[in-house]
């Protein structure tokens, strides 16, 4: 009798690996079962590349209008940002700046706050047609102290005119 049940012990101890290795082998089978069962959840599309400037916030309203603009108006922005996005799109030199909105065909504006006590410059830009419909838009931080204000103000017109510029060459490919 006790070798008998030494033969059933020795039975189990060599077949219990095998039915171990089984088990796993249904288990990823039941998985992907699951998995095309259920529906695929929607997703919006291919994450964007990296930027040097962070993470892209401008936003494109209308495409078409955007890419109809020839002269553009800057309307006076604080802290001096209107003069540092004037010369950055002037180098740009897809816009023709003029000096009255009467002759533009849009106009660029926005804010440009400086907050010491939160250490970080907000701004946001947009620009719109004559008739005050938006076409595009732009939030922006930058950190404050350090850099000083006049830094942040320039990077800050950098990173628009950058994102401006984006949005327009993905209009393009529309």
């Amino acid at each position: 009798m006790r070798r008998g049940s030494c033969c059933v012990v020795m039975l189990l101890l060599l077949l219990s690996p095998a039915w171990a290795q089984e088990a796993q082998q249904q288990q990823p089978q039941a998985e992907q079962q699951q998995e095309q069962q259920q529906p695929q959840r929607p997703t919006l599309g291919p994450a964007p590349s990296p930027s040097l400037h962070g993470p892209r916030t401008s936003t494109t309203v209308d495409a078409r209008k955007l890419l109809r603009i020839r002269k553009l108006y800057v309307a006076k922005i604080d802290n001096s940002l209107s003069d540092r996005l004037i010369e950055g799109l002037a180098k740009m030199g897809r816009f023709h700046i003029v000096s009255q909105p009467k002759e533009a065909d849009a106009t660029l504006g926005g804010s440009c706050l400086d907050s010491r006590r939160l250490k970080h410059v907000h701004s946001e830009i947009f620009i719109n047609d004559r008739s005050g419909n938006s076409i595009w838009q732009d939030t922006i931080f930058r950190p404050l102290n350090p850099p000083s204000l006049n830094k942040a103000v320039d990077e800050t017109a950098e990173v628009v005119v950058d994102h401006l510029s984006d949005s327009i060459k993905e209009a393009e490919h529309k």
